[in-house]
C-alpha cells in the first residue's frame, strides 16, 4: 500500500510540472507595450523567450532588446547572471536563455526604440 501511495505521489509531482504553464507577462511603458513569452514553461538549462513591443497596435520591429537574468547572492551560494540580446524574428524578438539552477531569477528588461529612448521593465520568472 505504501508503495502504491508513494507512486501515485510521484506521479502526480510529475504531472504538475510537465503541465506548468509558460509565461507571459505585459507591462506598458512609455506608450509602448511590451510582452515577455515562452512557448513553453521555463526550465533549469536552455530556454527560449519571445518579446513583441508594439505601440498603437502595431509592432515595432527597429528597436533593440536585451534581457538580464539575476539571482542575488545567498548563504552558499554567489550571485549569478545572464545577459543576452535579441534577435528579430518576424515581428517579435528571440532570446536564448541557459538558467544555471531552479528559483526565482529576477530580470531587466532594457528595449531601445528608434527614438534612442531606453525602456527597462523589470520582473521575475520562476524556474
Amino acid at each position: 500500500m505504501k508503495s502504491l501511495f508513494k507512486l501515485f505521489s510521484i506521479l502526480i509531482l510529475a504531472l504538475g510540472i510537465a503541465n506548468a504553464d509558460p509565461i507571459s507577462q505585459s507591462v506598458s511603458k512609455n506608450g509602448y507595450e511590451v510582452k515577455l513569452t515562452s512557448e513553453k514553461s521555463l526550465v533549469k538549462g536552455s530556454n527560449v523567450l519571445y518579446v513583441k513591443v508594439t505601440k498603437a497596435n502595431k509592432a515595432v520591429t527597429n528597436a533593440k532588446a536585451k534581457i538580464k537574468f539575476y539571482m542575488p547572492e545567498m548563504p552558499g551560494m554567489p550571485y549569478m547572471e545572464s545577459e543576452n540580446n535579441a534577435k528579430l524574428v518576424g515581428d517579435k524578438y528571440k532570446i536564448n536563455v541557459n538558467f544555471s539552477m531552479g528559483g526565482t531569477w529576477q530580470y531587466q528588461l532594457k528595449v531601445k526604440t528608434s527614438d534612442g529612448k531606453i525602456h527597462k521593465i523589470r520582473g521575475s520568472v520562476n524556474i
